[in-house]
């Protein structure tokens, strides 16, 4: 694995903690603000830990739509690559066998 196919994964993965955690951060103040309600009891870390994964995963899915294309394009010429070997070495067991 080249550090080119290594670097668009990474940064798709740093670039999504990081939308998460903005919003985190941004539900955690309008919950203490009061602008957002406080869940209910002990639960105020759990809700507003799942409002921001709400709100972060479609925020994510329109800003790092170049980033997830490039990632994904990595991943399809590795997986070509596999498969080609994979046919590659069939071919050859084959061959052996007759």
């Amino acid at each position: 694995m080249t550090a080119a196919k290594t670097s668009a994964t990474i940064r798709y993965t740093a670039m999504r903690l990081g939308i998460f955690a903005g919003c985190f951060v941004v539900v955690a103040g309008l919950v203490q603000v009061g602008a957002l309600p406080k869940g209910l009891g002990d639960s105020n870390f759990i809700w507003v830990l799942l409002l921001a994964l709400v709100i972060s995963a479609p925020l994510s899915l329109v800003l790092l739509r170049k980033q997830r294309d490039e990632m994904s394009a990595q991943l399809v010429t590795k997986v070509d690559g596999a498969k080609a070997k994979l046919e590659a070495n069939r071919a050859q067991e084959d061959g052996a066998t007759q």
